[in-house]
């Protein structure tokens, strides 16, 4: 297997069939073999049914179906999870992903990279609500994580399967996948993408997700950083509170001695013993940390999602 289109989908009935067929002929004319992996992400309307309909006739389209709503992230793990191909290409259900562009993608790969992100450059939505908070968020992330991309939010990427399989994503994680394999060692590229209006079904984007998005984005950061030591995150913290805790104290010293300023008349006292107790909770929250992290490395492997059904997959 040379492809696997990985394709996330909560309440989409109206679209499916639709993005099927522009699949199935964008990948005709490539003469690629390839495989579709749907994942129902416990769609409420008829999406599983139509889902079903299709993958009588055509063996080429496999389904999962989650038990309930784990979210986009988990759907696109189980997806790749599920997937057999040398190359990975999630993307979303709604119709605002041209599968034409699936060329561009593969086009840009073989230059050389190990994932090539989608650029959504003249985006399809409202300004407001969607545009202005994706640019900020954008900026951010490509600050913090030091990979700049334009679009992180664009579920259309290309992923060869020795850079993504394996790797575990929670929350709103799977936008900082081109990051997470970057950390690594991937090399990641970007190509410009169309983007087309929605016409059916409503988004499930809200502004609020912008939010949990930008504190997935700290996890993220920890976790790549100081996954194996996280007392050097939280010991760094402490000795800066032990620092200052000493500051303050030779302050109050210097007062009383050359000032004869009374230690109960200031609050340095009173800060250089609460400062010392947050450097002695913070490294204590250290040495918590690096006992759950053997925990975890030494646990077995859990599963994201509950997978109720599939078809046409071993």
């Amino acid at each position: 297997m040379y492809l696997s289109i990985v394709i996330p989908i909560y309440n989409e009935e109206r679209n499916i069939r639709k993005l099927y067929d522009e699949i199935k002929a964008v990948l005709g004319r490539l003469d690629l073999d390839y495989e579709v992996i749907a994942v129902d992400d416990g769609s409420r309307d008829k999406s599983y049914q139509v889902l079903e309909e299709i993958a009588k006739k055509n063996k080429k389209l496999k389904i999962i179906k989650f038990r309930r709503n784990f979210g986009q992230t988990a759907a696109i793990s189980a997806g790749i999870d599920a997937s057999s191909g040398k190359i990975i290409i999630p993307m979303d259900a709604d119709l605002q992903n041209n599968p034409v562009d699936i060329s561009l993608l593969l086009d840009k790969l073989e230059q050389g990279f190990d994932v090539v992100s989608g650029w959504r450059k003249n985006r399809q939505d409202k300004l407001i609500s969607r545009k202005i908070p994706s640019w900020i968020a954008n900026s951010l992330i490509s600050f913090i994580t030091g990979l700049k991309l334009h679009d992180y939010g664009c579920t259309m990427k290309v992923y060869k399967a020795e850079a993504i399989k394996g790797v575990r994503f929670y929350g709103e994680m799977h936008r900082f996948m081109p990051a997470y394999v970057f950390w690594y060692g991937a090399r990641v590229g970007e190509v410009v993408v169309g983007h087309r209006a929605r016409i059916y079904g409503k988004t499930k984007y809200s502004i609020t997700k912008t939010f949990r998005v930008l504190l997935d984005l700290l996890t993220v950061k920890f976790l790549t950083k100081y996954s194996t030591r996280p007392m050097h995150f939280f010991g760094y913290i402490g000795y800066w509170m032990i620092f200052f805790s000493f500051l303050s104290g030779c302050l109050a010293v210097f007062l009383r001695f050359f000032y004869n300023l009374s230690f109960i008349s200031t609050p340095l006292p009173l800060l250089t013993v609460f400062l010392m107790l947050v450097a002695l909770q913070f490294i204590l929250m250290g040495l918590l940390a690096e006992i759950l992290i053997r925990v975890y490395y030494e646990s077995p492997n859990k599963s994201t999602y509950a997978v109720k059904e599939k078809i046409n997959l071993e």
